[in-house]
């Protein structure tokens, strides 16, 4: 079995595109959007290219995963982070570990390129295990109305967000 991680390509998007609305198809907690969601977010300001990965095996691209910039704002400071959207695994090859190669890859790509924090709205089972925690930990909130436990943050490095406080401030391909 061949397997890599790499950067998406320009002839991966119909792959992963196909891929995301799959992976989102009977999600429940999802609009099954998040396909075009990477599309506008290709286009922005917060795409990191080096951030937005593919998983790979025997040619087939299997997983996805997105870290964008973002922001997160106080009344006097405003603090660059990273957004994670979406991290996708093609059905069949669900709980396998590809979900969370592509999050250690990608965190490891991340703090190579001098970021600090992630920020997530996702699971509350999943993404702990990977160093997330509660974003009220840190003080610091999303701009809508959701429970807590999926509202995360981490730090990529030791005191990534150490204070650090404010209100998180997505690029406007997320609110299209």
């Amino acid at each position: 079995m061949n397997i890599q991680i790499r950067e998406e390509l320009p002839k991966d998007h119909k792959a992963v595109f196909e891929l995301i609305e799959k992976a989102f198809e009977t999600e429940e907690l999802s609009d099954h959007r998040e396909q075009f969601l990477v599309e506008r977010l290709r286009l922005s300001d917060a795409f990191v290219p080096e951030l937005s990965l593919v998983y790979e095996q025997d040619g087939v691209v299997v997983g996805y995963i997105l870290l964008t910039k973002l922001k997160i704002v106080n009344a006097t400071d405003t603090y660059e982070s990273l957004a994670l959207a979406p991290v996708a695994v093609l059905p069949t090859y669900q709980g396998k570990g590809i979900g969370g190669a592509l999050i250690t890859e990608a965190h490891k790509r991340a703090k190579a390129l001098g970021h600090t924090s992630v920020v997530l709205l996702g699971h509350a089972d999943y993404y702990p295990k990977f160093g997330y925690k509660q974003t009220k930990y840190y003080n610091i909130s999303l701009p809508f109305d959701v429970p807590d436990e999926n509202c995360m943050a981490c730090e990529l490095i030791p005191d990534g967000l150490k204070g650090i406080n404010g209100i998180v401030e997505y690029p406007e391909a997320f609110m299209e």
